[in-house]
């Protein structure tokens, strides 16, 4: 397993729609296993191939309340409702912007092992994630999301501090 560098905003493998996995074999779960190494060291839920450079249809996602997964040639089989969230993204560091995402979204495609699976998420951190991440395969980024340049917000480094503080005082709480 290996970190492997991210690509940024303005790098051109993020806005690229990427290719269909043909099939699984051990250079696609070396890919996984490395976005998984990729994401937990970036500190984030989920990561799309192209984020490290790699055009194919490949996600892998681990939301703090759920067990960690990857799909492979992942596809949206139902998304209804509008909800407002706000997002960030690991290739666009330093900013999160307000966004309308789907209330419910279910998603196939393959497991590592070659099965098909279904995800589903309602009204929480996985159904964004998983439509943050289908984006990314699809070259799509939040940020196209928004009104305009104008509403991406900075995430200040104290801001960043304050917020993570936060979280660390709600969790002492609650033990």
């Amino acid at each position: 397993m290996a970190i492997r560098p991210l690509r940024f905003l303005g790098d051109p493998v993020l806005r690229q729609k990427a290719k269909r996995v043909p099939g699984i074999d051990d250079s696609i779960l070396e890919l996984i296993d490395d976005m998984f190494e990729t994401m937990y060291d970036s500190e984030g839920v989920g990561l799309a191939a192209p984020q490290i450079g790699i055009s194919l249809r490949v996600i892998v996602i681990h939301v703090p309340e759920g067990e960690p997964f990857a799909l492979i040639n992942p596809e949206f089989v139902k998304r209804s409702g509008q909800r407002t969230v706000v997002e960030g993204c690991l290739s666009v560091p330093g900013y999160r912007g307000e966004i309308t995402r789907s209330v419910n979204v279910v998603v196939k495609g393959l497991s590592p092992e070659g099965k098909v699976v279904r995800v589903r998420g309602s009204n929480d951190l996985l159904a964004e994630a998983l439509e943050h991440e289908i984006d990314h395969i699809n070259g799509t980024l939040y940020i196209d999301y928004l009104e305009s340049m104008d509403k991406l917000q900075k995430i200040e480094p104290k801001e960043q501090e304050e917020a993570e503080g936060e979280e660390e005082e709600e969790l002492a709480t609650e033990q």
